[in-house]
């Protein structure tokens, strides 16, 4: 699994922010599991990190969730937005999403302390649709993937402050997600310390669900 047999970063594709357990599944889900670092800048970072700050101030980390997903956390929906910030999801919404697809409203912002980590799980098709695209904020951390019936097969992503990463398809769907502990966050040999961390993500709609339908609550990603 991907505790063993680490590759070296150097010769990793996708210049080396995804890894995994050989060529198959990274050549399968290239377009599946994407990265693009450094989708923000600077500014853009701080833009959202301090419209965020005051709503999530007003929050306690929290230690369990209702779907035993998260540990450390604190999380809330957004729909109100800057003009500065909304022109930044116009930019997700483009990169990410297709002409056809209808984004969840609001966005889901979670807020993980530096012990704070994800647990491995697969979103409920209740809650989003077949793409999930989110930003990262303020710390590096670590990604995991792994195949739900065959659990050999598995992806890590190196997501660091400004990234977005995509999951779609069979990444969104028959891959579990996690975000490493601080203690298990490394990246190959590549060690990725653990700070406070914001995550921005945005869900298509699940399929058959309309608009103005009743939300559940988001689950984890």
């Amino acid at each position: 699994m991907a505790g063993s047999g680490r590759l070296a970063l150097g010769t990793l594709p996708r210049q080396g922010w995804v890894r995994g357990s050989g060529p198959a599944v990274l050549s399968r889900l290239r377009d599946a599991a994407v990265v693009r670092p450094g989708f923000l800048s600077a500014a853009e970072e701080e833009t959202l990190s301090r419209e965020l700050e005051p709503q999530l101030r007003r929050r306690r980390y929290e230690y369990d969730h209702w779907d035993a997903a998260i540990h450390g956390f604190r999380e809330t929906e957004k729909s109100r937005w800057s003009e500065a910030s909304r022109a930044i999801l116009q930019r997700v919404q483009a990169a990410a999403f297709g002409p056809g697809q209808t984004l969840l409203s609001p966005v889901h912002v979670l807020d993980l302390e530096p012990r704070g980590y994800i647990k491995p799980h697969v979103d409920s098709i209740k809650f989003c649709g077949s793409t999930i695209a989110g930003l990262s904020l303020l710390s590096s951390s670590v990604m995991r993937l792994v195949h739900t019936q065959e659990p050999g097969e598995w992806l890590e992503l190196l997501l660091e402050p400004g990234s977005l990463y995509i999951l779609r398809g069979s990444a969104r769907y028959d891959f579990s997600h996690e975000i490493l502990r601080d203690e298990e966050s490394f990246f190959g040999e590549r060690r990725v310390p653990r700070g406070r961390r914001i995550s921005v993500i945005c869900r298509s709609l699940p399929e058959r669900m309309g608009p103005a339908e009743p939300r559940q609550p988001p689950p984890a990603c």
